[in-house]
C-alpha cells in the first residue's frame, strides 16, 4: 500500500519535546504517518542495539523505515579503491537496515566528475552490476536498493539513468525525487503531463511491479543554472513543485510507492498534507 512519511525528524518533534527518534514511531502513527526514513548521510554511527530498539518501536507502531546511504557514494570515481569503499557504504547501510527491520536502501549513484557524461554513465553502471553481485553475495537480495534521481545537472541521476541502472537486477528499485528532478531541470514540473511523461517513460522500462513501489523523495526545492540550491517548504510559492499533479498520476496509473518528505524542518507536517491531497482524489 502506499506510504507517507518524513526523511528524519522535524522541527516540531523536537519542540515538543521529543529528543530521540525511539520515539518518533508514536508521533508519527499519531499524525496518520506510516513511513519514515533515516539517514546514514554523514556515515554510518548507529549501534546495531539502537537500530533494534527503534525498529521494535516502529514495528509496534506499523511505521516502515528506510534508510539512506552516505551521501558521497560515487560509483564514476575512477579510483578502484574509491568505488570498494561506495559498495561498503551500501551493504553497511543494508545490514543496518536489517536491524530496523526495513527494506529499502536508497543510494546516490555518482558524479560525473573530469570524465565524459557517458562515460561516467558506463563506468557507473559497471560498477551498480558488481554491487548486485555483492549483494547477493552477501545474502541480501530480498532487499530493495534504490539508486536516486539526482537534483545537480553535473551528478548521475536523470530518469533515463536511474532506469537504465535498474534495468541490471530486480533487486534494484526507482527512488524518483522529484524536487530534484524538478531542479535539475529548472522547473519543468509543473503539470500532471509532465509528471505522466516521466512515469510512463518508467513503465515502457521496467516492470509494472517495481515502478508501482518505486520509493519517492518529494520536497520543493530552490534552483540555479547548475540545479538543486536547497530544500524549501510547502510554503514556498517560487520554485516548487507541487504534489498534487503528481498525485494524480499516481492515482490514474494506480501506483503505491513509499512517499518520503525532505522539507526543511516541516517535513512531517508536509508529508500530512501530501497524504491528505492524495486521499482527497
Amino acid at each position: 500500500m502506499i506510504r507517507f512519511g518524513p526523511s528524519g525528524n522535524s522541527t516540531r518533534f523536537y519542540d515538543e519535546g521529543h529528543a530521540h527518534t525511539v520515539e518518533a514511531a508514536k508521533w508519527l502513527k499519531d499524525l496518520g504517518l506510516d513511513a519514515y526514513e533515516y539517514s546514514f548521510g554523514r556515515g554510518i554511527n548507529i549501534s546495531d542495539a539502537t537500530a533494534e530498539s527503534i525498529g521494535n518501536q516502529f514495528a509496534q507502531y506499523g511505521v516502515e523505515i528506510s534508510v539512506h546511504a552516505p551521501y558521497y557514494i560515487n560509483f564514476a570515481n575512477p579510483d578502484d579503491a574509491m568505488a570498494e569503499k561506495s559498495y561498503n557504504y551500501v551493504l553497511n547501510s543494508c545490514r543496518k537496515l536489517q536491524f530496523f527491520g526495513g527494506r529499502r536502501v536508497v543510494f546516490h549513484p555518482a558524479t560525473v566528475g573530469k570524465m565524459q557524461r557517458e562515460d561516467a554513465v558506463a563506468l557507473a553502471e559497471k560498477r551498480i552490476a558488481l554491487l548486485v553481485e555483492k549483494i547477493y553475495e552477501a545474502g541480501l537480495g530480498d532487499y530493495m536498493f534504490c539508486p536516486e534521481t539526482m537534483g545537480k545537472i553535473n551528478q548521475i541521476g536523470d530518469v533515463k539513468e536511474i532506469v537504465r541502472f535498474c534495468k541490471l537486477d530486480k533487486c534494484l528499485v526507482p527512488c524518483v525525487d522529484f524536487g530534484h528532478l524538478n531542479a535539475r531541470t529548472l522547473g519543468s514540473l509543473k503539470t500532471a503531463d509532465d509528471f505522466e511523461r516521466l512515469i510512463v517513460y518508467m513503465l515502457e522500462n521496467l516492470d509494472f511491479e517495481r515502478v508501482s513501489n518505486m520509493h519517492i523523495h518529494f520536497s520543493k526545492i530552490e534552483y540555479a543554472k547548475g540545479g538543486e540550491v536547497r530544500h524549501l517548504t510547502f510554503e514556498d510559492k517560487v520554485y516548487g513543485p507541487d504534489f498534487l499533479p503528481l498525485a494524480e498520476v499516481l492515482k490514474k496509473y494506480r501506483l503505491e510507492p513509499y512517499i518520503i518528505c525532505e522539507s526543511d524542518g516541516s517535513q512531517a507536517d508536509d508529508a500530512v498534507q501530501m497524504k491528505n491531497i492524495y486521499h482527497s482524489l
